[in-house]
């Protein structure tokens, strides 16, 4: 453990809202994608946290850390969206196709909450680093 555990616990939530933003760029960029890798229709993706408290009494002993950590990245289980286009290849005999479940405004929602976290953690972690840098010079 670190001399501030406000720090790392700010590092890895930095980490786990990077993977969130990453993970809402590819639900926009696939918003119209009908086939994704593997041929099916692409299913929006979801970013699962998970805290991490380690030890109760570190080694310095000093109370535990909480950390963040991306537990699992998991498909949104809601239905996909149906749109008549008859004239489309993937369209089903009544001319109905399946399009992914994104909708770009939430996911806008969504980034905009994840660019907050993340400026707010690196707020965390600049306050910190002052913080320290004035108990330095107070030893002087």
């Amino acid at each position: 453990m670190g001399m501030i555990p406000g720090i790392e616990s700010s590092s890895s939530a930095l980490q786990a809202e990077q993977t969130r933003l990453d993970v809402i760029a590819g639900n926009l960029a696939n918003a119209q994608n009908t086939s994704d890798a593997s041929g099916q229709v692409y299913r929006r993706k979801m970013v699962v946290f998970e805290s991490k408290l380690n030890d109760a009494m570190g080694a310095t002993g000093m109370g535990g850390a909480s950390q963040v950590e991306v537990a699992r990245v998991t498909d949104d289980p809601s239905p996909l969206q149906k749109i008549y286009m008859p004239g489309h290849p993937k369209a089903d005999a009544q001319g109905m196709v399946s399009m992914p479940n994104v909708n770009p405004l939430d996911e806008m929602v969504d980034m905009m909450t994840a660019s907050r976290s993340y400026q707010a953690n690196l707020q965390v972690i600049q306050t910190g680093r002052s913080m320290f840098e004035q108990s330095l010079k107070i030893a002087q």
